[in-house]
């Protein structure tokens, strides 16, 4: 029987080949993306089943009610389960911005003005649809953030999927754009969608907040340490009437991202923020949004009758309007016009219709737009299965249309390293042609 350091080493050195294939497998983003769409499809298939399972299994209550924590099932997705897909998304942002594009101003400035303007706009396009209907129900405007979020996995898989041969910095553009993204998206959570502040609860949060970077900035590991603190800043962070993903971004912010120079000694090796997402990236991925799609993403369709009543709703045609033509408008606008106005410019490996497609493809707006519409219109009310059908039509529609333009864009970077219509100069320096 092998001991837990023989199992550790074991593990580490990649013997245990299942495992280690797994979580390998579940980094990837089309795989991430593959399992999202699944999960999707399948909320959808067992929402319209006969018998009404779908809702009984989701208004399912477990968890103790002296904590506060006697929630349903997909309250526990939407708040627990997000906490990990948020800590890394909390870690992105923090390397992003130690150790990423964000560090440069220069280079950041036109995907973090992107994602500004692409929040903006959209905003603006629901707000001005919902206003402009007699029909729409009391309350419409506050949905107003639904169609701002872009969504990471289903994006960045599209384009690992479609753009073998585009250029590596298109990439780079649409994850610094969606992780600024999230950003606000968090900071438009925690501001506009908190209700009934408790601020005792918020203060005792720092507590193990506190003790937690205290705990990371020396470089601790160990799990029985971290885990505990993590789970009070959580629990008390959803005491304070925040939603608890915020406590999942401050934990991955305070994650030290730059790797130790003590070359051999004991924190030799990678940053303790690139160690936590090698490891909590398949369970976030894996696990925790693909359970939160299935959790979510269920609406009763009622037929052609049920869908034309929904489409029909000012409030899905503004989530629609907004992921549709509202994300690519606001990016390509803010981005064109930054780039006229200043110093800021595009990667020389990039055109701008290359620019389009990623501004087409962040109308992807899935799980954070769920979210943003279960906080602005509750759970299970009909504005809210109205919300869930217009981002699942909306992120679907821009999916498509940015697949058929990523394709064409990738055809053509294809086709020139095919022909190799690159020379080199006689410093073997490649000349850079018009695409």
């Amino acid at each position: 029987m092998p001991t837990p350091d023989t199992r550790r080493a074991l593990f580490a050195r990649g013997t245990w080949p299942e495992a280690s294939r797994i979580a390998a497998v579940l980094r990837l983003e089309t795989v991430g993306g593959a399992l999202l769409l699944v999960a999707t499809a399948l909320a959808l298939v067992w929402a319209n089943l006969p018998g009404g399972t779908y809702e009984e299994v989701r208004e399912l209550h477990l968890g103790p009610a002296a904590l506060g924590l006697d929630l349903s099932l997909e309250h526990w997705a939407a708040d627990g389960l997000l906490a990990i897909f948020f800590f890394i998304a909390g870690l992105e942002l923090k390397r992003e911005f130690v150790a990423g594009d964000l560090r440069d101003p220069r280079a950041a400035a036109l995907p973090i003005a992107a994602a500004v303007g692409g929040m903006a706009v959209p905003a603006l396009i629901y707000v001005a649809v919902v206003s402009a209907s007699p029909s729409a129900p009391a309350g419409a405007a506050t949905g107003w953030a639904i169609p701002t979020a872009t969504d990471i996995a289903f994006a960045l898989g599209v384009l690992a999927v479609v753009g073998s041969h585009l250029p590596s910095a298109l990439r780079t553009f649409l994850l610094t754009l969606a992780v600024v993204d999230d950003l606000l998206a968090i900071t438009v959570i925690a501001v506009f969608y908190t209700s009934d502040l408790a601020p005792v609860p918020l203060l005792l949060a720092l507590v193990p907040l506190a003790l937690f970077t205290l705990a990371v900035q020396r470089r601790v590991r160990t799990w029985w340490v971290l885990l505990p603190l993590a789970l009070l800043t959580w629990g008390l962070v959803h005491a304070s009437g925040i939603h608890a993903t915020v406590a999942g971004v401050l934990l991955g912010l305070v994650v030290p991202v730059v790797r130790s120079q003590a070359a051999g000694g004991p924190d030799a090796g990678p940053g303790l923020a690139e160690h936590f997402e090698h490891r909590w990236r398949p369970l976030s991925a894996g696990f925790a949004v693909p359970v939160f799609a299935l959790l979510s993403a269920g609406v009763v369709i009622g037929g052609a009758a049920g869908l034309a009543d929904a489409l029909s709703d000012p409030v899905a045609l503004g989530v629609i309007a907004g992921l549709v033509v509202g994300k690519p408008v606001g990016i390509l606008a803010t981005t064109f016009v930054l780039a006229k106005l200043t110093r800021a410019e595009l990667d020389p490996s990039l055109r701008w219709v290359d620019v389009a497609g990623v501004a087409v493809l962040a109308g992807m707006g899935f799980t954070v737009s769920l979210l943003i519409g279960s906080l602005a219109f509750g759970q299970g009310t009909p504005a809210a299965e109205h919300v869930t059908l217009g981002v699942l039509l909306g992120s679907t529609a821009a999916a498509l249309l940015a697949g058929v333009l990523l394709l064409h864009r990738n055809k053509v970077y294809r086709a020139i390293e095919a022909e190799e219509l690159v020379d080199e100069d006689e410093d073997g320096i490649p000349d850079v042609y018009q695409r």
